[in-house]
């Protein structure tokens, strides 16, 4: 995909921790990008994934990462993470993922991660909310973010887990 495709990106610093002795990016610190650019990508929606599942309203769970090495990052390197939803089926979504060095386009890695929505309770599938669905399916297509306010059941879920955390 080029730049131009991704509606969303965030940037990050890389740390010393993420890298082995040559100062470069190990393999598994990627998927740590991953979970940052997944959480920034719904707080720029307007709610924040890990604390939806304690209302019932959804959970996610991922079933599949793929994960492509161009070029590495290194440590101190601001880097930016491109997000974008590429596909919501039923009861899954596929997230991509591009990184690239600062005002670079040049691509260091590419993740493709496939979620599926998760029942905790019984250990099974479950679809993804027509709120999700509708939210994020407006963003991709016209940039556009839709107040949570017009989301009802998405709109619950959130007050659901302030309210909870305020007591």
């Amino acid at each position: 995909m080029a730049k131009p495709d991704f509606r969303f990106k965030t940037s990050v610093r890389v740390r010393w921790m993420e890298c082995d002795a040559q100062g470069i990016v190990y393999n598994g610190a990627y998927l740590g990008y991953l979970e940052i650019g997944q959480a920034e990508y719904y707080r720029n929606l307007g709610f924040a994934i890990y604390t939806i599942p304690e209302s019932g309203y959804i959970d996610f769970a991922v079933v599949k990462s793929t994960i492509e090495f161009k070029s590495p990052a290194k440590v101190d390197e601001i880097i930016e993470l491109y997000v974008r939803v590429a596909k919501i089926g039923n009861t899954s979504l596929t997230l991509n993922m591009e990184i690239y060095p600062e005002g670079s386009d040049r691509l260091l890695t590419d993740i493709e991660t496939i979620y599926v929505g998760y029942e905790a309770a019984t250990e099974s599938s479950k679809p993804v909310p027509k709120d999700i669905r509708k939210l994020i399916n407006t963003f991709e297509e016209t940039g556009e973010i839709l107040p949570v306010d017009q989301l009802p059941d998405l709109a619950r879920a959130i007050a659901f887990n302030k309210n909870h955390l305020n007591r």
